[in-house]
């Protein structure tokens, strides 16, 4: 009896089966690429928040101690000046953070740039 060459097994079908199960497991790489990803941004973003949240209380409270020793350090003499010059200054900074804030929210970043050039290469690839 002869021996079948491996590579003539199976036919078109078999060709269609290895095809799937190629593009069934880069497809489970890229989607796992793409969940670590994702993990990462929310971890980042849960980190950023909790030190965004200590960090405006530490500051906050700062500014309020620092302004009443201002008030009344010139409590006798230049309260009203002193009142007004701390809240122009708060208010100031203020806007300030407002306009950085919606400069930084309208900032164009790139997500998930790992998992779209691996989706590039794919295609191209493919092509």
């Amino acid at each position: 009896m002869a021996e079948k060459d491996p590579g003539s097994e199976g036919g078109l079908l078999d060709s269609i089966r290895k095809l799937a199960i190629t593009l069934t497991g880069a497809l489970q790489t890229r989607l796992g690429i793409f969940a670590t990803e994702l993990e990462e941004a929310k971890l980042q973003l849960s980190q950023m928040l909790l030190l965004g949240l200590v960090a405006l209380f530490c500051l906050g409270l700062g500014i309020i101690l620092l302004a009443v020793f201002f008030v009344v350090l010139f409590w006798d003499s230049y309260r009203l000046a002193v009142l007004g010059v701390m809240a122009g200054f708060f208010l100031g900074m203020g806007i300030f953070a407002v306009l950085a804030l919606r400069a930084k929210a309208t900032e164009n970043t790139k997500m998930f740039s790992a998992t779209l050039a691996e989706l590039a290469k794919d295609r191209e690839q493919l092509k």
